[in-house]
């Protein structure tokens, strides 16, 4: 079976009525390769006066990579960057031994009415670089290689695929492609990594003629090449990459393979000692009210 199990994900509120359908992890699957966290928000509409900005708050251990199909984010963080996320960008931030960021509505869209629409992902860093210094790294679209694959089109937005590479930096084996296929169009998938799955994110698609619904995770079995079918045109997300190279604990924004070293994050963004984003400092997200309670790590 090309298809190894589906995931139909959740919906999470992430305060004032923004939601997100949230894939991983699950249950059933708690990463793809170095994956660890797929949120799919939008399309969301963005009215003047609603307020849906993230404010202040930090991360050790991942990398997040976000990615607009539309709208526009303002991303500042700990380091003095400050970025203006369109759609088509990849934006790859390593939080290492720990950074602080925010995410908000742009000034110059306050007034407007506009659609936010994209997907928010996060990787665990490789053991090696757990506790590396944080960077921020901003790839335009124009640099994102896109390739022709059967009867669609590839856009090789991390890792190699279909003969070319992306200049994002990535620090393990990784893959993160977005898929465009035609009404009736089909593409060949090799198995470009150890682990992969596909997300449709408009419209559904079948996988060696195994349906998978719009919105839906379909993990792909391993070492498998997959034909891929559109009977009304889609927009598909491929992510996957080597598996995770340890175990790791998530909680919160906190990712690490040490138990210890998330409750040492607690402690010191309680006690502020993690920055403060420049510019953007007169309030911040405070711990959640339920503490660290050490459970199974991810594996």
């Amino acid at each position: 079976m090309p298809l190894a199990q589906q995931l139909t994900g959740h919906e999470k509120d992430l305060g004032g009525g923004f939601l997100v359908r949230r894939l991983l992890p699950a249950a059933r699957q708690r990463s793809v390769g170095p994956f660890i966290f797929f949120d799919h928000f939008g399309p969301a509409e963005e009215l003047p006066g609603v307020n849906h900005d993230v404010r202040p708050h930090p991360h050790i251990g991942l990398a997040t990579v976000t990615y607009l199909f539309d709208g526009a984010m303002m991303h500042r963080d700990s380091l003095g960057s400050a970025q203006l996320i369109e759609p088509g960008a990849v934006n790859w931030m390593t939080a290492g031994r720990g950074i602080v960021h925010s995410e908000r509505r742009p000034a110059h869209l306050r007034e407007t009415r506009f659609v936010n629409h994209g997907l928010q992902l996060w990787t665990a860093l490789p053991l090696a670089h757990e506790e590396a210094e944080p960077s921020f790294s901003h790839t335009p679209a124009r640099a994102i290689p896109e390739v022709s694959v059967g009867d669609g089109r590839a856009r090789v937005m991390v890792g190699e695929a279909f003969g070319a590479r992306s200049p994002v930096p990535a620090l393990s084996p990784t893959v993160y492609l977005d898929l465009w296929i035609p009404a009736g169009g089909h593409m060949e998938l090799p198995p470009l990594e150890a682990e992969m799955a596909l997300y449709p994110v408009e419209s559904a698609i079948e996988v060696d003629g195994e349906p998978l619904p719009e919105r839906q995770m379909g993990v792909l079995a391993p070492g498998l090449p997959a034909t891929l079918f559109a009977p009304t045109g889609a927009r598909v997300a491929l992510v996957g990459g080597a598996p995770l190279d340890a175990p790791r604990h998530m909680w919160w924004n906190f990712v690490s393979s040490r138990k210890e070293r998330i409750l040492q994050a607690s402690a010191d963004w309680e006690a502020m000692r993690m920055g403060t984003v420049p510019g953007d400092d007169e309030e911040f997200i405070p711990l959640p009210p339920a503490r660290f309670t050490p459970p199974e790590p991810l594996s």
